[in-house]
């Protein structure tokens, strides 16, 4: 039986979903890279309302123990003598040497992340020779590649731009320390 309440309901999820919340778009590339959370909610706990935030996640480590287990006994004989030898067995498992974390890195916000923007990260990392492709302006999977080539050697293992790095590339103006006031 058709159960228009129901179909109202439903309608009505539907279009709420669709609806624009005023929040900036998180960033999920189709490539397999992280997101880019970019709102306080997704960051890290003490993140500065307004901040965008990039999060790797860093998979545990496991380690493979593998061990000799004694099934059976050796049954000694007279004197060094071994009537019957012990049955053994390896066995082998895995333990987790170190956890799965969480990195949280501030990054710029999507929307600084305009063609021209892009474009110019592009020459940036085409400067330093870690970017050969075309300056398209966009954040194509050959740009994210040079990226993590730039941010490897700081620490981060990431295709998504660290504000750090942004900073380092001459991207991102940094605020200079407000002089004070009673020095003189």
């Amino acid at each position: 039986m058709f159960q228009p309440f129901r179909f109202y309901i439903v309608g009505a999820l539907l279009m709420a979903a669709c609806a624009p919340t005023g929040r900036q778009p998180v960033i999920d590339p189709l490539d397999g890279s992280p997101q880019i959370a970019s709102f306080g909610a997704e960051g890290p706990e003490n993140a500065a309302p307004g901040t965008c935030w990039g999060l790797e996640e860093i998979p545990a480590t496991l380690e493979t123990i593998t061990e000799e287990v004694v099934l059976t006994p050796a049954e000694p004989g007279a004197g060094d003598e071994i009537l019957v030898p012990a049955v053994t067995a390896t066995r082998s498992r895995q333990e987790i040497a170190e956890p799965r974390r969480e990195l949280w890195f501030e990054t710029p916000c999507p929307a600084s992340l305009t063609p021209d923007n892009v474009a110019t990260l592009q020459r940036a990392l085409a400067a330093r020779g870690l970017f050969g492709g075309q300056i398209t302006g966009s954040l194509d999977a050959e740009t994210r590649d040079a990226i993590r080539r730039f941010q490897q050697p700081l620490g981060l293992d990431s295709s998504v731009l660290s504000l750090a790095a942004a900073r380092r590339l001459g991207l991102v103006t940094i605020d200079a320390p407000e002089a004070d006031e009673t020095a003189g």
